[in-house]
C-alpha cells in the first residue's frame, strides 16, 4: 500500500494497519517465557504507553559473552494537566518500588515515567497503574499525547477552565480500541472492527501529536512548541475564547537540512466551547493528509509548512461547524514557573518543589524521594506536575507550608528561594543508558555541567539573572531545547552542538552557535558570550534577549533546521574589555 505522497507506506504505518487495532501478539508475548518483543509489537506497545529498551551501558560487554540485550520497559503515565490526588501519588511511588528501579520521572508533559521495569512486571505495573484510576493509554504512540495545562491552583476560573479543556480533549481523542483492557486488565476478547476506532480508524494519525492548553497570563506549558494549541484569551478578568495555534513541533535530525523545529501560529480564534471541536479537526485534517512513507516529515508542522497556512486554514474551515475568527493580538506571554509558597484562590497555599531533571529520586545528602513521601503521608495534598519537570503540593494550610519547607530542608532538598537560575530552568531528556535514539548523554551529564556554568555566572554577577540551559542526547527535542537560551543537543558520545537565542517566553527559536563541541569544552566554548552578556546586558535582560540584540535579530523566530553552519557563520564573539 502506498502512502499519499506516492511512496511506500513506512513499516511502522504497515504494523498498525496489520495490528489489529493495537493488539499485535502482544498478549501472546506477555504470556512467553520470552524478554522482549519483537518488531512490529514494539511499536504496537507504544501505542499502550511502554517503550521496550535496553541497558545501552551493559550492551557490549554482553554481546562480547554471547548474552542478549538486557531489556526492560519505560512506562509512562498520562496525566491531563498534570493533576492526581495525594493517594495517587503514594500508589505510583509504591509501583515504582515493586516494579522499576525505584524512581519516579517527572516528563516535560506533566506526566510520569516508570524505568527498568521487567517484562515479566509489565502488565502488573499497567495494571497498577489503572488501579490507581490514571493510565498508560495515549501517553506514547501515534495519537494525540498527554494534554498539558496549567497546573497551578490559582483557583480563578480561568486556570479551571483551562484543566476542564485538557481534561476533555483527553478523553475525546483517547483510542477507543478495546485490545488495552483486553492485554493489561484481563478485558473480554473481542474482534476488531473499523468502528472500534471511529476517529483513528485502522492507522491512527501519521505520527504523534501534541496538545496544550495555555493562558494568555502564563506560558507555562510552552504553548509555541505544540503541533495544536488553545490559548485561552483572558480579558477583564473572563476567559473570552482561544487563539488556536498550529504546527509547532521541536524535533529535528542532524544532517537532515530539510527537517526542521519550528513553533506554532495562528490559526483562528474560536468560542470556548468550540475549543474541543478545533482541535479535534486539526487532528483530522493531519489524519487523512499527513505524511506516512517517511516518518521524518510526518509531523504536523510539515503537512503546514507544504500547504501553508491559508490552505491549512480552507481546509479546517470546511469541515469546522462554527466559523474561524481572526486570532487575538497579544502582547508577550509572561512564564512563571510556580515554585516555592503561592496563596492559592481559596485562601490555602501550594509549595512548588524543584526536581532536576524530573528524576524523584534518593541520592547521598539529597533525600528528594523519601522527603516528598513523608510530606505527603502526614499533610495528604494533591499533586500536581508542571511542564518544567517539577511537581507542585497544593492544597496546604499554613502551618502545612512551613512543614513542607521543614521536611525539605531536613532531607537536603534545597529550597526554589536558594537556587540559581541556571540550575532552576533547567531540563534535560534521560538519553543515556536507555533510550534507544540517544547518542549522547544529557541527564547524567547535567548536574557536573551546571555545576561549572553555576560558579561562571557567579562570578560574573549573574546567579539569578534569567537563563534556560537545557540538554538532550539527540536532536529530537524532549526538553525541548531550541526555545532555551542556551541548549547542547547530542550528535555523539561526548559531543555537541550549542544552539544560543531562546528564552523563558518559549516565543522564539535558537540558532546554531557551535557545532560538535566536546563536553569538555561548553563552559569554555560560552565564555566569550556570557562575560560579554555580564558587562553589556540591560536590567532583566536574559541571555537569549542579549544575544538576539546583540545580532540585531529581535524579531520572533519561527524555524531552526538541522543543517549546520560552517564556522564563520556562527557569530564569532570576542570577550568584552
Amino acid at each position: 500500500m502506498r502512502a499519499m505522497t506516492g511512496q511506500p507506506e513506512s513499516k511502522v504505518e504497515v504494523a498498525k494497519r496489520n495490528g489489529r487495532h493495537l493488539r499485535g501478539t502482544i498478549a501472546e508475548t506477555l504470556a512467553s517465557d520470552l524478554t522482549h518483543f519483537g518488531h512490529d509489537d514494539t511499536a504496537l506497545l507504544k501505542f499502550h504507553g511502554t517503550y521496550q529498551q535496553d541497558d545501552r551501558d551493559a550492551r557490549r560487554g554482553r554481546e562480547a559473552a554471547g548474552l542478549e540485550k538486557a531489556y526492560s520497559f519505560m512506562v509512562r503515565v498520562a496525566v491531563p494537566a498534570g493533576a492526581i490526588s495525594g493517594e495517587q501519588y503514594l500508589g505510583l511511588e509504591r509501583i515504582a518500588d515493586e516494579h522499576g528501579n525505584g524512581t519516579l520521572r517527572v516528563t516535560t508533559r506533566q506526566g510520569f515515567q516508570f524505568h527498568g521495569v521487567l517484562k515479566g512486571d509489565l502488565k502488573p505495573t499497567i495494571a497498577g497503574i489503572n488501579q490507581a484510576l490514571l493510565t498508560t493509554i495515549s501517553a506514547c504512540g501515534d495519537v494525540q499525547r498527554n494534554v498539558m495545562g496549567c497546573s497551578a491552583p490559582l483557583g480563578d476560573a480561568d486556570h479551571a477552565a483551562v484543566r476542564r479543556v485538557a481534561e476533555a480533549l483527553a478523553l475525546q481523542l483517547r483510542p477507543a480500541t478495546h485490545a488495552y483492557h483486553e492485554i493489561w486488565l484481563d478485558g473480554e476478547k473481542q474482534v476488531s472492527t473499523e468502528q472500534e476506532e471511529p476517529f483513528y480508524q485502522d492507522r491512527y494519525l501519521p505520527r504523534k501529536f501534541k496538545t496544550a492548553v495555555g493562558l494568555s497570563t502564563d506560558n507555562c506549558v510552552d504553548i509555541w512548541a505544540q503541533d495544536v494549541g488553545l490559548l485561552a484569551i483572558v480579558a477583564d478578568g473572563r476567559l473570552t475564547g482561544f487563539n488556536l495555534l498550529v504546527g509547532g513541533g521541536l524535533g529535528m535530525t542532524h544532517n537532515k537540512g530539510d527537517t526542521t523545529a519550528r513553533l506554532a501560529e495562528p490559526l483562528g480564534f474560536v468560542a470556548t466551547e468550540h475549543g474541543v471541536e478545533a482541535v479535534r479537526l486539526v487532528a483530522a485534517i493531519f489524519r487523512d493528509h499527513g505524511n506516512r512513507s517517511d516518518r521524518r516529515h510526518a509531523r504536523l508542522k510539515y503537512l503546514l509548512a507544504e500547504w501553508g497556512t491559508q490552505r491549512f486554514r480552507e481546509e479546517f474551515q470546511r469541515r469546522a461547524s462554527f466559523r474561524l475568527g481572526p486570532a487575538v493580538a497579544l502582547p508577550a506571554l509572561p512564564f512563571h514557573d510556580h515554585l516555592g509558597r503561592h496563596r492559592q484562590g481559596d485562601g490555602r497555599w501550594f509549595y512548588g518543589v524543584f526536581i532536576q531533571s524530573g528524576r524523584i529520586v534518593d541520592t547521598p545528602g539529597h533525600a528528594l524521594k523519601t522527603a516528598l513521601h513523608e510530606i505527603v503521608s502526614r499533610l495528604h495534598p494533591a499533586v500536581r506536575l508542571t511542564a518544567q519537570q517539577n511537581l507542585l503540593l497544593t492544597d496546604l494550610d499554613a502551618g502545612g507550608i512551613e512543614t513542607v519547607e521543614r521536611i525539605l530542608q531536613v532531607h537536603g532538598v534545597t529550597l526554589p528561594t536558594a537556587l540559581s537560575s541556571a540550575r532552576r530552568f533547567s531540563m534535560a531528556c534521560p538519553a543515556l543508558p536507555t533510550c534507544g535514539l540517544a547518542v549522547a548523554e544529557s541527564e547524567r551529564a547535567i548536574p557536573a555541567i551546571l555545576d561549572q556554568f553555576e560558579a561562571e555566572l557567579e562570578a560574573l554577577g549573574l546567579r539569578h539573572a534569567p537563563i534556560t540551559i537545557r540538554m538532550t542526547g539527540c536532536p529530537n527535542g524532549c526538553a525541548r531545547p531550541y526555545t532555551a537560551d542556551l541548549a547542547f543537543v547530542g550528535r555523539s558520545l561526548g559531543l555537541y552542538n550549542v544552539y544560543v537565542g531562546g528564552g523563558l517566553a518559549g516565543d522564539r527559536l535558537v540558532d546554531l552557535y557551535r557545532a560538535d563541541v566536546p563536553v569538555e569544552e561548553l563552559l569554555g566554548t560560552m565564555r566569550p558570550l556570557l562575560h560579554r552578556w555580564a558587562a553589556e546586558r540591560t536590567d532583566g535582560e536574559g541571555l537569549g534577549d542579549f544575544y538576539q540584540r546583540l545580532m540585531g535579530l529581535r524579531a520572533t523566530r519561527t524555524v531552526v533546521t538541522g543543517r549546520e553552519l560552517p564556522t564563520i557563520d556562527l557569530v564569532p564573539l570576542e570577550v568584552a574589555r
